[in-house]
């Protein structure tokens, strides 16, 4: 009802204007901290659509804020790759934590580089914000609801002609021969003393047919490394003589740490993607929020990737009240998007998983709002487009319709939102090339290369701690 008074939203525009205008006196500290959260394939419509569906899910709807709303400064990010105009997520995550565009499917490398050919990557290796870190003596870390060698945590370390190398078994002879490292290898050697490093996939860390620890029985998640090297081993074996390194392989095993008797802390998971609906049989309630991810891609569940969504953002809820913006730069954005949409003029306080309010004017049948470009959830029954009112599309895993009939779901390729708060968090505005984010927050707490704005004596190094979050595992 107050929606129908005019001054309700004269009031809104108004106060909205105070708070801008409080945005005059820019926060021009050096920031002690820096923490991305990266929501892999995390569109601006997926970012739309998961503020409603956070709103419904707390009695709201489209006027609800998600946490990334919040935060005073939003840009967007460029996101083609040298060699793409639809990019994949290793070029992209070489921009944004690199600070340089490269080829489509490398990592941690120029665009000199080309995919597949490690004789090309010898001195074209590009380092990452996290090295930046670590050299100016800031405590790291690496927090991703994937793989830890997935593409989008591991440019942070890694620098590889293919991002699909994740063990010395997925690598063709003439890449070994070439003296090319997998990526869990240089996940344990190119950067050694990353303080947290939380992920999945560690079967990439354990010798060929070696039973995993937690599901013995299933052959397919045996360990895959060709040179008999167990690299947890290895990583342990690293850590400097009097430090704590502890490995831990469940949740259960993490929450029972007493974490300031840790020094450094790996943690890897088998099966990093656990369907939003079965949190429930993992242990009751969390105690954080539960991340897990891009389910929207290959196989378009809009339901799970939007809950997903609102999972990341309670995350970036408790970073916020766990930090100040006084000295902690925060900084959300994505890598790309998807061909994901939602659309057919439903009415205010539709379900964001509902039927359009109307029929297709041309086969006569109706339609869900949440569509997408391409991907497997084309289907002609009967030489028709299927029915929707005859399949269960409130279900979980209820396959979204879509144009083009793909067994994968594609990338799209429009621009991504950068949402930023804290410490320069100004330097983030207007259009930017994706590979400016990194020299941006670099810029904010003094580290890398561009450091001429900074007081060395009235800013000694102090511990930085540097989480990227994709929307990929159950780790908190």
């Amino acid at each position: 009802e107050r929606e129908k008074d005019p001054e309700y939203w004269r009031r809104q525009a108004q106060e909205t204007l105070r708070n801008a205008l409080r945005l005059q006196r820019l926060n021009q500290n050096v920031a002690k901290n820096l923490i991305l959260f990266l929501g892999d394939g995390m569109g601006v419509s997926t970012v739309t659509a998961a503020r409603i569906l956070k709103g419904q899910l707390h009695g709201q709807g489209e006027e609800s804020l998600l946490e990334m709303d919040k935060f005073p400064f939003v840009a967007l990010a460029k996101t083609y790759n040298t060699n793409a105009q639809v990019p994949d997520s290793a070029g992209t995550a070489t921009a944004y934590l690199c600070g340089v565009k490269a080829n489509e499917g490398t990592l941690g490398v120029s665009a000199g580089v080309t995919r597949d050919r490690c004789n090309t990557t010898r001195g074209q290796e590009v380092t990452s914000i996290l090295r930046w870190a670590k050299d100016a003596g800031k405590a790291v870390g690496i927090v991703t609801t994937t793989r830890v060698t997935h593409a989008t945590p591991s440019a942070a370390y890694a620098h590889s002609a293919n991002r699909d190398w994740y063990s010395d078994g997925e690598m063709p002879p003439d890449a070994l021969e070439g003296g090319c490292k997998d990526i869990a290898r240089q996940l344990v050697e190119n950067i050694p003393e990353i303080e947290v490093i939380l992920g999945g996939g560690r079967k990439y860390m354990y010798p060929k047919n070696v039973s995993d620890v937690e599901y013995p029985h299933e052959e397919k998640q045996r360990g895959t490394r060709l040179d008999g090297r167990n690299l947890v081993q290895a990583w342990q074996e690293a850590k400097p003589r009097g430090k704590v390194a502890e490995y831990v392989w469940h949740r259960r095993g993490l929450l029972a740490l007493n974490l300031s008797r840790v020094d450094f802390l790996l943690g890897e998971s088998l099966h990093p993607r656990v369907p939003w609906h079965q949190l429930g049989a993992l242990g009751g309630p969390l105690s954080c929020p539960g991340l897990l991810g891009h389910l929207q891609w290959p196989v378009v569940l809009p339901r799970q990737a939007l809950h997903e969504a609102v999972e990341l953002d309670r995350a970036i809820g408790l970073a916020t009240r766990l930090t100040s913006t006084e000295d902690t730069l925060s900084v959300v954005t994505a890598d790309h998007s998807h061909v994901f949409t939602f659309g057919g003029y439903t009415p205010r306080g539709n379900p964001i998983f509902g039927l359009a309010p109307m029929q297709s004017d041309v086969d006569r049948k109706p339609f869900t709002s949440i569509l997408y470009g391409n991907g497997p959830g084309y289907k002609i029954v009967a030489g028709e487009r299927e029915n929707v009112s005859a399949v269960d599309f409130a279900h979980a895993d209820y396959q979204a319709q879509s144009a083009v009939p793909l067994r994968q779901e594609t990338h799209g390729g429009e621009d991504v939102a950068v949402f930023a708060r804290g410490p320069m968090a100004h330097l983030l505005h207007g259009v930017h090339e994706q590979n400016y984010i990194p020299h941006a927050m670099a810029y904010a707490a003094c580290i890398g290369s561009n450091r001429g704005h900074c007081n060395a004596a009235a800013h000694p190094a102090t511990p930085l701690l540097l989480p990227f979050l994709g929307l990929l595992l159950l780790l908190c």
